[in-house]
């Protein structure tokens, strides 16, 4: 079994900065990516930024320039630098690992963590 926690949520103001934490830990074979995802009311699920094996990064258009996704591999960590916050980055954090767990080699299976409110008050 896998567990994904996130921390690091919480209420700033506009402009502001926060940084978000997740870490994946249980049984795990190796980890091919790991990224974070957010969810506003009313609104889908959608990808904010994601790191993969190698170190390769992607990000939505919404947040380039502002965000920054960075992992430490040997502590199955990833980190989500927060910068010029806005009230339209308001939302549930969700961090994602697409990861092998030990017994299943070669197949890889998506683990979610609990999420965290991010509040950007304007």
């Amino acid at each position: 079994q896998v567990q994904v926690v996130e921390s690091g949520g919480g209420l700033v103001q506009a402009g502001g900065s926060l940084r978000l934490s997740c870490a994946a830990s249980g049984s795990i074979l190796s980890i091919n990516a790991m990224g974070w995802y957010r969810q506003a009311p009313g609104k889908q699920r959608e990808l904010v930024a994601a790191i993969i094996s190698g170190g390769r990064t992607n990000y939505a258009d919404s947040v380039k320039g502002r965000f920054t996704i960075s992992r430490v591999n040997t502590k199955n960590t990833v980190y989500l630098q927060m910068n010029s916050l806005n009230a339209e980055d308001t939302a549930v954090y969700y961090c994602n690992v697409e990861a092998t767990p030990w017994g299943h080699a070669s197949n890889l299976y998506n683990y979610w963590g609990q999420g965290t409110q991010v509040t950007v008050s304007s």
